[in-house]
């Protein structure tokens, strides 16, 4: 098997979401659901010494979809036994005809990749781009960017251009591995780490994480 991932440069990235909304357009979603997010994460303040004011603030984006992980938490707790990795690229899928849209695939996956159609009453995901990629294109939202700062390919290919994904928001990478490797920008701090808050919870949903980071 060959095991492909997403490669997100946060040094790149301008935060414009243009891979959201390329998504959400070739996968025809409702307004409620998005299979790829942008966090907005950023912290820090001003602070006056001397009469001189000087600042800690920072901010920073990250991209994020599906990770395809290496053990998937929404296929270890799938009741239905509905979700697979292929065994020719390691992309994580739901069976639909299995799905009966229990929602615990979302719950237990640390990043919130599963969503579920409340019309469908199944689980959905980004699925990266599978039909495309077998056709030996690039997903939607890497042809998207315009700033160029994702890519997909085999992870052999991705860990050329950056580590693991262990930045805040995200959480350690331990749990899942994920197959999502970043090159971090300047401000970028570590997974798990509270310098910061994530600014647009209502745009990409609430997860336990946030909270606890949030705290």
């Amino acid at each position: 098997m060959t095991q492909y991932g997403f490669h997100f440069d946060g040094k790149r990235c301008t935060g414009c979401k243009t891979c959201v909304l390329a998504c959400k357009d070739n996968k025809d979603l409702s307004a409620e659901i998005s299979f790829r997010k942008v966090y907005e994460y950023g912290g820090g303040t001003w602070s006056q010494s001397d009469g001189l004011w000087s600042n800690d603030a920072f901010g920073y984006y990250v991209s994020v979809a599906c990770n395809h992980c290496d053990s998937p938490a929404c296929m270890a707790k799938c009741p239905q036994g509905a979700i697979s990795k292929d065994p020719d690229t390691g992309i994580v899928n739901n069976d639909p005809e299995k799905c009966i849209g229990c929602g615990t695939c979302a719950i237990a996956c640390p990043y919130s990749a599963p969503k579920v159609d409340e019309e469908k009453k199944k689980a959905v995901r980004c699925n990266g781009c599978a039909e495309r990629v077998a056709a030996g294109e690039k997903p939607v939202c890497v042809e998207a960017c315009p700033a160029r700062a994702l890519d997909f390919g085999p992870v052999g290919e991705m860990k050329k251009l950056g580590e693991r994904a262990a930045i805040a928001p995200l959480p350690l990478p331990e749990a899942t591995v994920p197959n999502l490797f970043v090159k971090p920008s300047a401000d970028a701090r570590p997974a798990e780490s509270k310098d910061g808050v994530v600014a647009n919870l209502l745009e990409v949903g609430f997860r336990a994480t946030d909270k606890e980071i949030m705290e």
